[in-house]
Formats: C-alpha cells, structure tokens, sequence
C-alpha cells in the first residue's frame, strides 16, 4: 500500500477564483495537508496520506471538485493568461478573450481534455508555444488564431489550413481528440479528412505566416506596477506554498475585490489587479508568513518536472554553482528531465538516465545536455552538446554551454554592427574564410596556423587532424564554426 497520495487538480488556463480555491485549500487542511504546489501545466498539487485520503475524498465530493489520485489522465489546459497585461500582450487578446475560449469548452458535462492543449497569445515569451498536442496562438487577424497540432508520442508538429474562430476552440478540441485519441489517428492527412468530415466550424484562411517573437523570460516575482495598479509574483524555491500562506491570499483577494489567482507554468503564482489602497495589507501577509519575493532572475528561469523532489535538488545545486562563479544565464530557461517521458520546457535540457541496467534495476546515473536550435526553448529542434556526463562534471559543462550562448549572441550582435556603412576610408580585400572556437571565440586562421597547437602557417583548416582541438579551451574541431572576416589595411595618403 502507498504511504502517499498524488494529487493534481486542474485550474484551466491557470485561473482559479479565490473563493473556489479557499475552498480546496480548506479541504486539505482538514486531511492535514500543510503545503501545496503548483504544476508546469498550471494545476494545483499535493500529497495526502492515505489515512487522511478519506476526508479529502469526502471533502473533495461534496465540493464537486474534479481531482486525479497518481495519474495525468486529462491534463490541464495552459494559457498565457497569466501574463495578461502585465507582460507584453497582442492587440486583441484580453482576459475576455481567454474566458471565451475556456466557456467553449464543455467543463459543465463532465468534458476534461484528455490531450495536452495549449492556448498562447503570439507576442509572449512567458508560456510555452508548442508544448500541447493542440496549440493554439493568437493571429494578427482578431478572434482568430493558428492551430498547430503535434501527434501523439511524436516531436514533430504541422500547421492546420485555418485559422479557428475563438468560440469555436472548445468543439474542433473535442472532435480532434476523438480522432487522435478514440480512433488511434496519428497521421497529419488522415486527420485532417476525418475532422472535415465530422464538423463544420467557423474559421478563415491565414493571410500571414506566423511569427514568434524571440525569447526574454521577464522577471515574475515582487511587486510591479501596471497601469495603476500592482501584480505581485510568488515564486517558492522549494516549489512549496503554505497552505496558510495561501489562506490568507484567498482571503485578501476577496476583501480587495481581486476575483483571480494565476498560476504559471514556472510553478509560481500571479496576482494582478491590486489597488494602491492595499499594498501594505498585501506586504503585511507576505511578511506574516516570511515569504521572500525578490530572488535573484537566474534561479527563476528553471523548469523541473512535477512530484520530483530529484530534479529540484538538481536545480538547487546547479544554481548554487552558477551563483559561486557568477555565471551569466541571461536570455537562457533550463529544464531539468529525469523521467523518460516527461516533457520539461527550456532552451538548455538536462536529461538524466541510467548509465546501466540490471533487469528493471537502474544504475549509476549519467547526464546528457542538449539545447534548442538558436537556444530558442520553443524550437522543437534538440542539438545534443555533451553526452554521459557525471553528476560532477554536469555544472562545468552546463557553464561552458552558457559561454557558447553568451558569445553566439554577441557575434550576432557584432555581425548587426557590422553591416553597417563605415564612414572611415579602407581598403577592404575580399571576404575570408576562418574558423572560430564556440566556447571561447579563439580563431582558427590558416595564414598563421597555430604555433601552440604545432600547426605550420598555412595549413587549411579541412587538413587539420580529426583530434585537433582548441589550443585556449580543448574544444573539438567538430565544434568550431566558420566565420565571414575582410584582411583590412589604411588607405595611402
């Protein structure tokens, strides 16, 4: 027998109303559950024992509240909803706009979405895109939006024809599942046909292809003001809300006529629309609890899979490194998976896995890290950096990979800088060809060779030896990345 429950309560959209969240909250107190978490689907979790499972169930029953024991049978819905005014948002896109798409949704009949749905305004970097197997974004045409759709037990995505109308979400969701899930369709055409042949809804043809905006995780803790009002962000180091603490929040909302709690798919919670008139009272339940709201953005931009104390102990430790050597992580997210099948959201992936097997048996754990194309967390596309790395040697690679985005950008930038008219009178030859280290920007020139190396001048960079690496860093030649560069030399006067 379990000692413990696993307990995931869906918040579609990551909205839940102070009153019905109290609601939850009181019911676990009562089955002496003291924390709870929030998940990177924006559901609410905890864990019960099993002696005190029976009180909650009861609670849980005569509430009418929906709940999952040990599965993830219907996921939650994401949005970025949370993000709504306070961060960067679409022309059209408001918080009415959200609450239609959720109402199309038949939660009333007892429909709970058994494939992961996605629904993302465009203009945001706050919320994954294409973490669902239904993604819905924003378009720039009003109350319309783009659907992409990732198959079952697949990383591969397609666009569908149109554009879907907003209120018209919920209905092509259903008939997409039935298909995808009931009929085991896993294919993009045959899709396509047994939907058109089930439903007729109101859509309309794209006019512009879709265009994401770069990545920038704002910085979602504290008090910040919008508009004239404050949104306060809640984020928890051990991912671990007190359920007191939480009370209380609830019990705020209400008095300040604050009719929604967020939660983010960073296991934090927002809280927006908060009169002047009642900041202090908001700053008095924080420090009544002893609730820090101002960590430092690097820990922020971590991602770990749910109900995995594992990855948040990794988290921990790696952080505690980055923060000793004054790694700079700006403009990267991290994910941490240690469970084959879990889906973590980040530009940097830190998978764990068994370097050996006995039986079922797992031994001697290994890391592979990976990072997204352009280090954009929304890319589908995973580039593997190293491969069985030890835990111990996990940290100075990961800071070495942070160094390869750092000095990418700043090519990019230079390259920008570049391109632009130079006023000043050079002769300029013909653009060559060299190659540069990834990791610590030493360049490769075939002209000067590499006396530390014991490469004679002249020698191409194709000749090289196969093991030739770095002479500043040891990265491999396999690495290095061939760079546009102009032999310059002072006009005669």
């Amino acid at each position: 027998m379990r000692d413990y429950y696993h307990i995931k309560i869906n918040l579609p959209g990551g909205i839940a109303s102070p009153g019905y969240l109290k609601d939850i909250l009181s019911a676990a107190r009562n089955a002496n559950v003291r924390n709870v978490r929030f998940g990177s689907r924006q559901q609410l979790l905890m864990t019960v024992h099993y002696e005190d499972m029976r009180f909650l169930e009861k609670d849980f029953k005569n509430l009418g509240i929906f709940y999952e024991v040990n599965t993830d049978r219907q996921p939650n819905i994401v949005s970025s909803y949370c993000g709504e005014e306070v961060f960067r948002t679409g022309q059209w896109l408001n918080a009415s706009e959200y609450h239609s798409v959720l109402d199309s949704f038949d939660f009333e009949a007892g429909f709970e979405p058994g494939l992961k749905i996605n629904i993302s305004d465009s203009n945001q970097s706050f919320t994954p895109f294409f973490t669902g197997n239904l993604n819905y974004i924003s378009s720039s045409e009003p109350h319309f939006w783009y659907l992409y759709v990732r198959l079952k037990q697949t990383n591969s995505v397609f666009k569908w024809d149109e554009l879907i109308y907003t209120n018209e979400i919920g209905r092509l969701s259903k008939v997409l599942e039935e298909c995808m899930l009931n009929e085991g369709i896993n294919e993009e055409h045959s899709l396509k046909s047994a939907v058109k042949e089930r439903i007729r809804y109101v859509s309309q043809s794209a006019q512009h292809e879709l265009e994401l905006p770069s990545f920038s995780l704002p910085y979602y803790e504290g008090f910040n003001r919008y508009e004239s009002r404050t949104w306060l962000g809640l984020y928890r180091r051990d991912e671990e809300f007190p359920i007191e603490f939480l009370l209380d929040v609830c019990a705020l909302c209400l008095k300040t006529r604050v009719g929604e709690i967020c939660a983010t798919p960073w296991k934090s919670l927002v809280i927006k629309g908060i009169e002047d008139q009642y900041r202090e009272a908001w700053s008095n339940v924080l420090g009544k609890h002893n609730i820090n709201v101002r960590h430092a953005a690097n820990e922020l931009a971590w991602q770990t899979e749910d109900h995995n104390a594992d990855g948040a102990k990794l988290k921990k430790e790696l952080i505690r490194y980055f923060s000793q050597n004054d790694t700079r992580t700006f403009g990267l997210c991290f994910g941490i998976q240690t469970r084959p099948k879990s889906e973590v959201f980040g530009s940097i992936l830190i998978r764990k896995r068994p370097l050996l097997r006995i039986g079922q048996l797992p031994l001697f754990s290994v890391y592979d890290l990976y990072y997204t194309e352009n280090f954009n967390p929304n890319s589908r596309t995973q580039v593997l950096f190293e491969k069985g790395l030890f835990k111990i040697h996990l940290p100075a690679q990961l800071e070495r990979l942070c160094r390869r985005f750092n000095n990418q950008r700043s090519r990019e930038t230079l390259k920008t800088m570049l391109s632009e008219p130079d006023e000043a009178k050079t002769i300029f030859k013909p653009a060559e060809i060299a190659h540069q280290c990834p990791d610590c920007l030493t360049i490769y020139d075939s002209e000067y060779g590499d006396i530390l190396g014991d490469i004679a001048p002249g020698t191409a960079f194709k000749d090289l030896p196969a093991d030739y690496c770095c002479s500043t860093c040891d990265t491999g030649k396999a690495s290095f990345v061939a760079v546009e560069f102009t032999r310059s030399h002072p006009e005669p006067v």
